[in-house]
């Protein structure tokens, strides 16, 4: 028996029985009914009844109508088996489908528009959309396995229509957020991403504060041919030895700002930078500034008078206080907390190393079309991003608005900015040192080109002028209330799907994409890169600890056997030979532990135990 539309009928969804098969949530069907053109739908919901689960009208769907309408069609609705499926039509009807017509599955030829919307060779190729495994046949080749995907460990082959997005979209619908809880396969899908903007050679800087985006070694236990490392295509950038700030380039409005990131400025405090800092200054030559400042406000005139009319002060000292009596009568209205507060920031950046470098390293890589990924420390890196993606974006708008201007301009490329831990850089109801420029990129980035890929655990702490405007969303299994909330106001999802979201396996997301005009599930590829921290850590644990012991094996077989009443006199050795501060009592235990595995014998006397070789 075919799928029928039954029950009352709205321009927007309708239900569908079917005797044969359970029909799948999300996928795509044929309504026959010849006066809408026939429309193409999905499903939304699904509901399977059989004589021991009667269908009753007390489930929250189908309703009386549903129920007289199949037994009109001979349905013996408390006895046998009924498949029914909520629909949505992918486009509004002008009027409501006609009840009694047949609906059909969908052919990928009829809704390769809707599914496809670019190629792969331009696209990023994500994974594959569920529900579409009846099209696998009729794939056209340039989409045949193209991926492949995991269910646990174990690796399979591409098993519907892949999952793609065109980044030339992108500027009609910029930015994507990646949302879900740990484990989820939420920083997978980062991962995954940045492989497919370096297959395309789409140039990004990365924030890193996980420091797992390293893409040099291939994944394990992938077909061949599937697996590769992109060594040559990114490099990781270490704050305060391969990328920092250069001081002298810094305006003192940029000065402000970083000083602000370490913790804010107070009004004095920014009203002090703006009197001390001096185009072009060193760090050195405006710390030394800000230190003369802050001893000449110590001392005051009275102190550096008398000090300074000592007979007995070298000329260099004598030279030193005129200095500070200078900046003194310079700056004698600066309160001395708002100097000390500067001089503070300042310490804390020069000794994170921040001062040691600069980001000609990342505008490098961005013109070559690489990817550039900057590590360090979650506080320094929210410190270093404001500056970082100010520059960039400044760089790249400069460029774009001179064009406009018809002048002459130094190239900069488009670039997309990705970050794990979004909420730390823009979080919702507070201030932080990255957030105004994210919320500006967010509001006018794609105009220039610059484009957001934001992940976060907790989009309920994410800043809500930047959530709204991410218009496509993968949405990983997620449990906390007050983000289901967020993720039911920020997308399309159905009540239903929103209520799978704590159920969802590892890998499987919902993506809400503007561009589609709907949700589509789908499983993400697997990564063709080794991450960092995937392996098991109780396995490396174990390594570890076995590695040790035979290390302690080769160190005291040769001292066998051992007595713990001279063990005080092996102690020397022992560390010597292991490199380790060991005390007796932990030789002791560790020898116990050889003991009960057989490996020694522990004899027991008046006079202490004595471990030897069995036999």
């Amino acid at each position: 028996m075919p799928f029928q539309v039954v029950g009352a009928t709205t321009p927007q969804e309708v239900w569908v029985v079917s005797g044969d098969r359970p029909l799948r949530v999300s996928e795509m069907v044929v309504l026959e009914d010849e006066l809408l053109g026939n429309p193409q739908a999905q499903v939304v919901e699904t509901r399977s009844h059989n004589r021991f689960f009667p269908l009753t009208t007390d489930q929250g769907a189908p309703d009386q109508q549903v129920l007289q309408a199949l037994q009109l069609m001979g349905y013996d609705v408390q006895q046998e088996e009924v498949h029914l499926a909520r629909v949505r039509l992918l486009e509004e009807a002008p009027f409501p489908v006609r009840v009694g017509v047949t609906a059909r599955p969908a052919t990928f030829a009829e809704v390769r528009h809707r599914l496809v919307r670019t190629s792969p060779a331009g696209g990023l190729v994500l994974g594959v959309i569920k529900s579409t495994e009846e099209m696998v046949a009729e794939l056209d080749d340039d989409l045949r396995d193209l991926v492949c995907t995991m269910r646990g460990d174990e690796v399979r082959p591409q098993d519907g229509v892949p999952f793609l997005i065109d980044p030339a979209s992108w500027q009609q619908y910029p930015h994507l957020g990646i949302f879900g809880g740990s484990g989820s396969g939420k920083s997978f899908a980062v991962r995954v991403i940045l492989e497919e903007l370096m297959r395309l050679g789409l140039p990004a800087v990365v924030l890193d504060p996980h420091f797992e985006m390293d893409f040099s070694q291939p994944a394990p236990g992938l077909p061949p041919g599937r697996a590769r490392g992109f060594e040559g295509q990114f490099r990781t950038l270490l704050i305060g030895q391969e990328v920092g700030v250069d001081f002298t380039e810094l305006g003192t409005y940029d000065l402000i700002n970083l000083l602000g990131a370490v913790t804010p400025l107070t009004e004095p405090m920014a009203n002090a930078v703006e009197l001390l800092h001096r185009r072009m200054d060193s760090y050195t030559s405006f710390a030394n500034r800000v230190a003369d400042l802050a001893t000449a406000l110590e001392e005051g005139k009275a102190g550096l008078d008398r000090r300074s009319q000592d007979p007995s002060l070298p000329v260099q000292e004598k030279q030193r206080y005129a200095r500070l009596l200078e900046l003194l009568g310079e700056f004698a209205s600066l309160p001395l907390a708002s100097v000390r507060g500067i001089q503070w920031r300042l310490r804390r950046l020069e000794h994170a190393g921040l001062f040691g470098a600069d980001i000609r390293p990342v505008e490098q890589l961005l013109l070559a079309g690489k990817v550039a990924v900057i590590q360090g420390p979650i506080w320094l890196l929210e410190v270093f991003a404001a500056y970082l993606l100010g520059n960039l974006y400044r760089r790249r708008r400069s460029y774009r608005d001179a064009l406009q201007r018809g002048e002459q301009a130094s190239f900069f490329p488009p670039f997309v900015v990705v970050t794990d831990e979004a909420h730390n850089f823009a979080p919702r109801g507070l201030d932080a040192p990255a957030k105004r420029l994210l919320r500006e990129i967010a509001q006018e980035g794609r105009k220039y080109g610059v484009f957001l890929v934001l992940a976060s655990q907790r989009p309920a702490l994410l800043d809500e002028t930047v959530t709204a405007q991410l218009n496509t969303k993968f949405v990983f299994r997620t449990v906390r209330a007050s983000d289901l909330e967020v993720i039911k106001e920020e997308t399309d999802m159905t009540a239903d799907e929103v209520r799978r979201l704590p159920y969802l396996p590892t890998g499987d997301t919902f993506v809400s994409a503007a561009a589609l005009g709907r949700t589509v599930p789908v499983r993400i590829r697997a990564a063709w890169s080794a991450a960092p921290h995937a392996r098991d850590p109780w396995e490396e644990l174990r390594e570890r600890q076995t590695a040790w012991q035979e290390k302690a094996w080769e160190a005291v077989a040769d001292l066998l056997p051992i007595s713990t009443a001279n063990l005080v006199h092996l102690l020397p050795k022992l560390r010597e030979r292991l490199g380790e501060e060991l005390s007796p009592k932990e030789v002791v235990d560790w020898l116990d532990h050889l003991a009960r595995e057989g490996r020694l014998q522990k004899l027991q006397s008046p006079f202490g135990a004595t471990y030897r070789l069995p036999g």
